[in-house]
């Protein structure tokens, strides 16, 4: 399993991960080259929200949505609030936000679904993509995964849900976790430590690590470790080990780019 960052037209360029069967769904994460939009927010912004000019943002989702063979107009998304909501898309909510972040669906910080032709966004730079696809009942989920989320294990949550909504088995379940900050580049303070120490005791060595005089967090761990523990396999969990505050010229990160800046976008749509 791996992740590759391909150059798919015009310097726009998707990251895939090998987990996912193209045959049934098409995913992926954008990077940060191929747009329009200006300094901060250069150049293939594509959230609404960070104030970015609207009519630069659409023009940078009708690039990327078209150049991965999808319709932009169909984009189905959320106002992201660094919670646990779960959201279920329907056929319906198709263009929910695609050109009007008002219009998204309600606060939430991921989105699932069991119809087809709904392509679910949700916009990143720093925090976890969490990608999840149900071969058997043929259901997909993104969830946002911020260091709020993944304490309160929003990616097993979501699972959960699927359950709820669609009878999804957890061990059943092909995860991704897409580009967003790695250990190395992110610091904590001794209360987020805690908490994850807290939540996580049985992998708190893995997930908090104190060297240098700085303490780091391992969200990529965090999730792979919640995920486990909710009953998805080990080989069934691919990584992209991409760091976005490493890798600036490819991503956004709100860190490294002092808080003011675009987002990338992971994408999945079921065929």
């Amino acid at each position: 399993m791996s992740f590759v960052l391909r150059h798919i037209r015009e310097n726009l360029w998707s990251g895939q991960l090998d987990i996912f069967p193209e045959d049934r769904l098409v995913h992926g994460f954008s990077a940060r080259q191929g747009g329009v939009s200006t300094a901060p927010f250069d150049s293939l912004n594509m959230a609404l929200h960070v104030g970015d000019d609207p009519a630069h943002v659409w023009e940078n989702r009708t690039r990327y949505f078209s150049a991965i063979g999808l319709d932009a107009e169909r984009i189905c998304t959320i106002r992201q609030v660094h919670g646990t909501e779960i959201v279920r898309a329907l056929r319906r909510d198709a263009g929910r936000g695609a050109r009007d972040y008002a219009d998204a669906l309600a606060g939430a910080d991921a989105l699932i679904t069991n119809d087809s032709g709904v392509p679910l966004m949700l916009c990143f730079a720093d925090c976890v993509p969490v990608l999840l696809y149900d071969p058997v009942h043929h259901a997909a989920g993104v969830v946002h995964a911020g260091w709020k989320g993944t304490v309160a294990r929003i990616a097993a949550q979501t699972i959960a849900h699927m359950g709820e909504e669609f009878g999804t088995v957890a061990s059943d379940v092909l995860a991704g976790i897409g580009p967003s900050i790695g250990a190395d580049c992110y610091t904590v303070g001794a209360e987020v430590a805690e908490q994850f120490c807290a939540v996580f005791p049985a992998h708190a060595e893995q997930i908090v690590q104190e060297r240098d005089g700085a303490i780091h967090l391992d969200l990529w761990a965090a999730n792979r470790v919640q995920m486990v523990e909710a009953g998805v396999l080990v080989q069934n969990i691919d990584q992209a080990d991409i760091c976005t505050s490493c890798d600036r010229s490819f991503f956004y990160s709100y860190r490294a780019d002092g808080g003011r800046t675009g987002r990338l976008a992971a994408v999945m749509e079921l065929r």
